[in-house]
């Protein structure tokens, strides 16, 4: 199938280079390019999350959010002063 394409500078010179390095045309070294992405696409990353605590002080029963957020609006307060 033939199409017309832009090609971003830095694809156009990662396809160039493919190109040479393979003694391939152009078109074939954008498509192993777009190849080679699809498959990364599809490989699974684990997700890193940390979850990260920190002490302030206080111990909150939080079955009770009004009263959870109006104590921590205290103990905010009292740091302003």
């Amino acid at each position: 199938m033939r199409t017309t394409v832009r090609l971003d500078p830095e694809v156009h010179a990662a396809a160039e280079q493919l190109r040479r390095e393979r003694n391939i045309g152009l078109g074939e070294a954008v498509n192993e390019l777009a190849r080679a992405g699809l498959a990364r696409e599809h490989e699974v990353r684990p997700i890193q999350f940390r979850q990260r605590t920190a002490s302030v002080g206080l111990r909150l029963e939080v079955t009770n959010i009004a009263e959870t957020l109006e104590l921590l609006d205290q103990f905010d307060a009292e740091d302003e002063q």
